[in-house]
């Protein structure tokens, strides 16, 4: 598995793509630090533009590799490697290399404009790991769908409405239920609700942490009274664990199962 690891982390690192995306959020984080003084209006800012376009990427990037890759694949799976040395990877390899990244196009601008000097390096890792989470549960919900289609158009339609559905579709049904139903105690629902969608989820985790009550909304500020502020910080970091191992688990149960 480390080999396929290593080789898979080294192809995608000297691929354009990658440089794109670094390049990418080293633009960002210094337009954003040259625009606000305060860090911790760069990291709410940040937020917005994390929970949304990482997830997009993510699952993009892990079926693009994933369909690319169908030749390589097929030549490992006739080796005598084990499909979850295999698969598992290839999984961290493509997640990897997007989470280095990310780390790195927003470190850079951050540690020279005086991060590890400032009160807000803490709300900074915060972002900076719930990026990561987001970008390991897109991709294994990239490679459940790529290995389950075997036709690259229907691939990428079913990934691209997945994130449609998680990003703008999901609160758009969220808040549709709330006003149906105003004069019904929703709490528990929020809850759950907030918990069946890891960007909802992540956007939560920053905004408990910068304790920001006229961002929370309905949602945060339920999680918050149920939970606490670190209680339920804790409590958003292993729901994102549980969302990071169900779509791998199931995509090397899928790998495992299908026939090449």
């Amino acid at each position: 598995m480390l080999k396929i690891l290593k080789y898979s982390f080294k192809d995608l690192m000297r691929s354009r793509w990658s440089y794109v995306y670094f390049l990418f959020y080293l633009l960002l984080g210094f337009v954003l630090l040259f625009l606000n003084n305060d860090l911790s209006k760069a990291v709410i800012t940040l937020m917005n533009i994390i929970v949304v376009l990482v997830p997009l990427i993510s699952t993009i990037f892990g079926i693009m590799y994933y369909y690319n890759s169908r030749e390589f694949i097929e030549l490992l799976l006739a080796q005598p490697l084990k499909r979850t040395s295999i698969f598992l990877g290839l999984y961290l390899g493509v997640a990897g290399s997007l989470t280095l990244s990310l780390f790195l196009g927003l470190g850079l601008p951050f540690a020279l404009y005086g991060l590890f000097k400032s009160g807000d390096i803490l709300n900074f890792s915060l972002l900076i790991i719930t990026g990561s989470f987001l970008t390991f549960i897109f991709n294994g919900l990239a490679f459940n769908i790529a290995i389950s289609n075997e036709n690259r158009i229907k691939g990428f339609g079913y990934a691209v409405l997945l994130w449609l559905f998680m990003a703008v579709i999901y609160d758009g049904l969220f808040l549709l239920t709330l006003i149906v139903f105003e004069e019904y105690p929703l709490d528990t629902f929020s809850l759950v609700a907030t918990v069946l969608n890891p960007i909802d989820l992540s956007r939560i985790l920053i905004l408990l942490e910068l304790d920001i009550s006229a961002l929370l909304g309905y949602t945060g500020a339920n999680f918050k009274a149920f939970f606490g502020t670190r209680l339920g910080i804790t409590s958003a970091l292993l729901m994102l664990m549980f969302w990071l191992l169900i779509p791998l688990w199931t995509s090397i149960k899928q790998a495992k199962r299908k026939d090449f």
